[in-house]
């Protein structure tokens, strides 16, 4: 649900067992909403996949819109579209297959052409799972960078202000790099026909997997920090490296012309 700015503080629970009624938000213009982990969402460990993460904040971010008065018709008429541009991504703790946990995303600041919004995942108790923080970037039907519309600037908290846009500066990729070549397929796909934002993580988690390090993917808590640098299509073919940095490791994605599409890095917390 969304709350007005007047409720946006207070209020009693209806729980009776003293837990925090996460259904009923407490903060001006966010929304909440259950979600449920699949089997298909699930690794064989159990636990769900990273990338559903990316694929809730997504799917809410656009409940919370179309609530608003923002859905896909009116962006379509006005030729435009929101595209994610980097993001962070902090793992707390694992969700096992099945699970039930409690989404809510708001949107925390603006900058001329670009938003940000925070999504959380938290248990039914209201423990923290997981948290996000999106910098989308508005496009016209060129896929050119434009201006946020005036009228969605009033769905947003007062304390909300202008942010530094989040960005994954990497170095060369070394010669020594683990490599990866693949095609995109039919089902790494989203409607707009670009491989899905959710996607890439997975390509960035086989990737350290074929390196030999898997276990840095259930370690907890963990920290991706993503960048969007241009979308891959169907049939595309793609060449992804990992390397150690740092605390952790780096993944760059390109075309097989050199052309670089994403770039990412994983570490501990």
């Amino acid at each position: 649900m969304i709350e007005p700015e007047s409720e946006a503080e207070g209020g009693p629970s209806n729980a009776s067992d003293g837990r925090p009624d996460l259904l009923v938000d407490r903060l001006p213009y966010r929304i909440v909403r259950p979600y449920h982990v699949r089997f298909e969402e699930s690794t064989d460990t159990e636990t769900m996949r990273t990338a559903i993460y990316l694929a809730w904040a997504a799917d809410i971010a656009w409940q919370h819109s179309t609530l608003l008065g923002f859905g896909r018709d009116w962006y379509s008429e006005r030729s435009l579209f929101w595209l994610v541009r980097a993001l962070r991504l902090d793992v707390l703790r694992p969700i096992a297959t099945y699970s039930e946990v409690i989404v809510s995303t708001q949107v925390v600041g603006y900058r001329r052409i670009a938003a940000r919004r925070h999504t959380e995942v938290r248990d039914p108790l209201g423990e923290l799972i997981a948290r996000v923080e999106i910098d989308w970037v508005m496009t016209n039907e060129r896929g050119i960078p434009t201006r946020v519309p005036e009228e969605m600037l009033t769905f947003i908290a007062d304390e909300a202000a202008t942010f530094e846009m989040l960005k994954v500066a990497l170095p060369a990729t070394p010669p020594d790099a683990v490599e990866l070549r693949f095609q995109v397929r039919r089902r790494d796909l989203d409607p707009m026909a670009h491989v899905n934002n959710s996607v890439y993580l997975d390509f960035l988690e086989e990737a350290i997997e074929a390196a030999g390090h898997g276990e840095l993917l259930t370690s907890l808590p963990r920290r991706y920090e993503i960048d969007f640098v241009a979308s891959a299509e169907r049939n595309d073919l793609l060449v992804g490296c990992t390397w150690p940095l740092g605390d952790g490791w780096a993944y760059r994605l390109t075309r097989t012309d050199g052309t670089e599409v994403f770039r990412g890095r994983l570490a501990g917390i």
